[in-house]
């Protein structure tokens, strides 16, 4: 009876990929995402729903705060819809770089005691947010539909039909710049303590909370150094007719999220292959 033998060698440069891996694998992968979705809400009183009420609270306290108490302009449109418009995406950015930029860490005890693709752990977080910002999402049409039959004006448009596009690079953009830390956090901890703190301001410094058009001009053009200000710009653009639609801060973003991406895979597999020694 012949034996089917699996040899695994080490990767001769950093720029091998085990693509090839990753789809035999593939259980594997789904079990991730499983798992993911799973256990984030297991003991909880209200388990899943958790991923309605959060985006809702956080909707209330930014009306309160920055449209209430700080006066912050949405451009003549209704504050819940402005905010939950921001919220979707940033929620689904800041979850798939959170759960990317602790791949080493969190899964340290796996890792060294079973091989597998390493990528296949945050491909699946970013695969398993993508569903939890789908749910969130009807709440954001929910409201559209709302105010829409209310009589609000809403200039739903074709830029919309990006909506795929605009995910695709979120997703990407999040998952190298958190691959690029992760790898970074192995040896330097207290790294991840800034990020934390980082990750917050960074919020400030994308058009979540407010339109691009009411940031004072002197400060505009380093708004738009952000990669993910053509991004939120284009979905409020295509979906409330507020914001804007630049075709080259699009390109400029989409340059950027593949540059982060070759430095992200180039570093991830240089530190994946000794982490161990220094996790």
């Amino acid at each position: 009876m012949s034996r089917v033998k699996t040899v695994i060698k080490p990767r001769k440069n950093l720029l091998d990929i085990d693509i090839k891996g990753i789809w035999r694998y593939r259980d594997l992968y789904r079990m991730y995402i499983h798992r993911d979705i799973v256990t984030q809400y297991k003991q909880t009183i209200l388990g899943p729903l958790w991923y309605l009420i959060q985006p809702l609270m956080t909707t209330v306290m930014y009306m309160f705060v920055f449209g209430g108490l700080a006066g912050i302009s949405t451009d003549g449109l209704p504050q819940p819809l402005f905010y939950m418009s921001g919220i979707v995406l940033w929620n689904y950015f800041n979850a798939c770089f959170t759960a990317s930029s602790e791949v080493f860490t969190a899964n340290a005890g796996v890792f060294g005691k079973v091989y597998f693709p390493r990528l296949i752990v945050p491909l699946s977080a970013v695969t398993s947010n993508l569903l939890k910002m789908l749910i969130q999402l009807l709440i954001f049409v929910g409201l559209y539909i709302y105010f829409a039959v209310n009589g609000a004006t809403l200039h739903l448009n074709a830029v919309a039909l990006l909506f795929p596009v605009l995910i695709v690079m979120l997703a990407f953009h999040a998952l190298s710049w958190g691959l690029i830390f992760s790898s970074l956090t192995t040896k330097y901890r207290d790294l991840k303590f800034l990020i934390q703190f980082g990750i917050q301001l960074f919020m400030y410094a994308t058009p979540v909370i407010y339109p691009l058009s009411v940031a004072p001009e002197k400060y505009r053009s380093i708004l738009e150094l952000n990669p993910l200000t053509p991004i939120f710009e284009a979905f409020k653009y295509g979906t409330l007719g507020s914001g804007s639609l630049d075709w080259g801060g699009f390109a400029y973003s989409a340059v950027f999220m593949l540059v982060s991406l070759f430095f992200a895979v180039v570093i991830f597999s240089r530190v994946e292959r000794n982490f161990m020694d220094t996790v």
